[in-house]
């Protein structure tokens, strides 16, 4: 857990706000690095956001003494120290859940697949889902929030605002400066001086009968950024922007989806996903608070745990997924729905 305390009158809150409100002096970030149970409540009642009983919920204390409460499927006893395990493992798929802070739940969610190796001069791909020119507030995109948080941990890392890229593009007939200025992607860009990219007006490159953006391969490290949407299997499908308009035009309509990802999954450099399901859309563009992020460099391994806790029907995309098969790391699904 972070928070934040004043650095003249010490005093601590839990959540991020840009000034003490005391003394008006800014707040520095600390995490807690040990957290112990003091207090353990058991509730047997479901209610409308935690329907599955019973479940736990502990008071827990780091050693500074901050305390906050956290869900768990499992009784601890007072005392007993909370420990989460790292799993180094390209299959897995981390889970975690966001509090006040992004930065926090992102930083914890790279620690529990084993960190990232970046360097200052590392070039970095971002592509985030940008699909519809709305305001953010319809969670139809990536939210600029959760983009600012994502650069934040990579400057954090040591990487330059100068070798970053969110790139995109559209695959309808509104223009991706449109979607970017309308998202708030592009504010986010320009305010920490990252380059937008439209994928559209590079060059591609002919991988069989695939032709893929050639930014794919010029990158260090490419990270998709998608937001989560019930019913579809959105962090799979976001790298078909890899693909150039026409060329994924003529696959969809000799392939299957399952078939035109597989292929262009075998072509890519290996990419991480983190993913956005803070607040999300349903199939009837209701927003539901889920207040969770997730983590794999394995997106269809990642789909199929969202479609398990949100309990959709599965896309054909996700058909042989068998969720038996998938490591989790961090948050338990039974703790999160």
């Amino acid at each position: 857990m972070t928070f934040f305390q004043c650095q003249k009158c010490k005093k601590i809150w839990q959540y991020q706000i840009k000034k003490c409100p005391e003394c008006f002096s800014n707040l520095e970030r600390i995490k807690s690095e040990k957290a112990k149970v003091k207090a353990i409540s058991k509730v047997t009642i479901p209610s409308l956001f935690h329907q599955k009983v019973p479940y736990f919920v502990l008071v827990l204390e780091d050693e500074r003494g901050n305390k906050w409460i956290q869900k768990s499927k499992r009784e601890y006893k007072i005392g007993e120290e909370i420990k989460i395990e790292k799993v180094a493992s390209k299959e897995v798929v981390a889970i975690w859940r966001v509090k006040y802070d992004f930065f926090e739940a992102i930083e914890k969610i790279i620690n529990l697949i084993g960190g990232l190796k970046l360097k200052e001069n590392s070039k970095v791909l971002i592509l985030p889902t940008l699909e519809k020119a709305s305001h953010p507030y319809f969670r139809n995109n990536t939210s600029p929030e959760f983009l600012e948080a994502t650069l934040n941990f990579l400057f954090h890392l040591g990487v330059k605002p100068e070798n970053i890229k969110v790139a995109s593009q559209s695959f309808d007939e509104i223009e991706i400066g449109a979607k970017a200025q309308k998202s708030g992607l592009l504010e986010v860009c320009q305010k920490y001086k990252v380059l937008p990219f439209d994928l559209a007006k590079g060059n591609f490159v002919k991988k069989g009968d695939l032709e893929i953006s050639e930014e794919a391969f010029k990158a260090n490290f490419i990270l998709n950024l998608p937001i989560l949407k019930m019913g579809k299997a959105q962090a799979s499908e976001n790298i078909f922007y890899f693909l150039k308009k026409e060329n994924f035009l003529a696959q969809k309509y000799l392939y299957s989806e399952k078939e035109v990802f597989e292929k262009l999954k075998k072509e890519l450099p290996e990419f991480l996903t983190i993913a956005e399901a803070n607040h999300i859309r349903d199939e009837k563009g209701f927003t539901h608070y889920l207040n969770l992020i997730f983590a794999s460099f394995e997106p269809l391994n990642l789909d199929r745990i969202f479609f398990e806790i949100t309990t959709r029907k599965l896309p054909e995309i996700l058909s042989d997924v068998k969720m038996e098969n998938i490591s989790i790391a961090g948050r338990e699904i039974e703790e999160i729905s």
